[in-house]
């Protein structure tokens, strides 16, 4: 599993359009009403990746295996949500459980499309979006900090750990900030802030939604959108919900002729999941060998035992080493048996952090 994606935004912005039109299905229903989705719609798609191709075609893989990412489509949030306005409570708990949100912000104009809140600005929507997020977590500081503040007078070390740093927490997301803006001091810090599961600290990704005119070029609202995300730091992709899903009827030999005609190389799709993956910082390595070809999909960093035990787990426990060739060389000298013969071919030990396009072979022994 690559990462999971929970889609949020004011109702009618596109985000069950998208979800569609990502997913090449009509599994959630799109609709010109608020809370047209209840329940959240979850689906995966496979990560695209040429290299896969390219390792099956030289290794003569008889299956290809890409990484996939799940997407949630969570219903649509308004003013008062975390207050349980619309149906707040139970779409806040569902963000909880998903690596990272997508902010779909409406940059289209349609006098037939309402809009919950009278007129179309994706700012305020975006700070409608964040603040009912802020406002859940402010709620749950409240009830959290002085019960582990009591714990960790009583003596409990597990709250003398944390007190310390819900505090902070507590301050910041009472100023209006999101969680993700404290300053952890160190690993042991980051760790723990993590754990409390609050929805502010996970990373964001904008998605302008835009008119098919504006696929290619984006607009003006959207160009205001990505300003304030590069002003937070923030990835913003810009998109056509009613493109993306033209594109995802298409046969697949037509698609590429169909993006050079409105002047794109590459679908919504692609550019959300290569955001994604730079926003989570996560890499893909590739097992290949004559019954399939395998995309595996890592966080940045992780050492061969780890990476080894995203395979199974047996892997990690008696991991011996890893055989090791880069994506280039194994392409540049026809495999393997090439990389053997020219010196590429590497042993990695337990120490060794997999870089993005390794081809892997993990030895191991319980």
């Amino acid at each position: 599993m690559g990462f999971r994606c929970g889609i949020v935004g004011l109702p009618n912005v596109g985000k069950s359009t998208l979800f569609n039109a990502l997913l090449s299905t009509m599994q959630a229903q799109a609709a010109n009403y608020p809370f047209c989705t209840i329940e959240p719609n979850v689906g995966r798609v496979e990560v695209p990746d040429p290299r896969l191709d390219t390792l099956a075609r030289i290794a003569g893989s008889a299956k290809l295996v890409p990484t996939q990412l799940e997407f949630v489509d969570i219903a649509g949030l308004v003013r008062g949500a975390s207050k349980g306005e619309g149906k707040g409570n139970q779409f806040l708990s569902h963000i909880r459980e998903v690596d990272t949100i997508l902010y779909v912000l409406r940059c289209f104009t349609d006098d037939e499309i309402t809009h919950v809140e009278g007129s179309v600005d994706p700012l305020r929507d975006a700070e409608v979006v964040e603040l009912e997020l802020i406002l859940a977590d402010l709620e749950s500081l409240e009830k959290r900090v002085p019960a582990t503040q009591k714990k960790a007078k009583a003596g409990d070390r597990d709250a003398q750990e944390v007190v310390g740093l819900l505090e902070r927490v507590l301050a910041v997301v009472s100023d209006g900030k999101p969680a993700r803006a404290v300053a952890t001091r160190d690993d042991t810090e980051r760790i723990l802030l993590a754990d409390m599961q609050l929805l502010t600290t996970k990373p964001v990704m904008f998605v302008c939604n835009v008119d098919e005119a504006s696929a290619a070029a984006g607009n003006e609202l959207s160009a205001r959108a990505e300003a304030m995300a590069k002003q937070r730091g923030t990835p913003c992709v810009v998109v056509s919900a009613k493109i993306e899903s033209e594109i995802s009827m298409l046969p697949e030999g037509e698609k590429a002729d169909f993006l050079a005609a409105i002047g794109l190389s590459e679908t919504g799709l692609t550019r959300v999941i290569r955001a994604g993956y730079g926003l989570l910082d996560l890499v893909t390595f590739f097992t290949v060998g004559p019954k399939e070809a395998r995309a595996w999909t890592i966080p940045s960093g992780t050492l061969a035992p780890q990476a080894a035990g995203v395979i199974h787990t047996d892997f990690e426990r008696g991991f011996i080493r890893a055989e090791t060739v880069s994506y280039p060389d194994f392409v540049e000298l026809g495999g393997e048996a090439g990389a053997k013969k020219a010196g590429r071919f590497r042993l990695e030990g337990k120490e060794y952090p997999v870089r993005d396009g390794d081809v892997l072979h993990f030895r191991f022994s319980v």
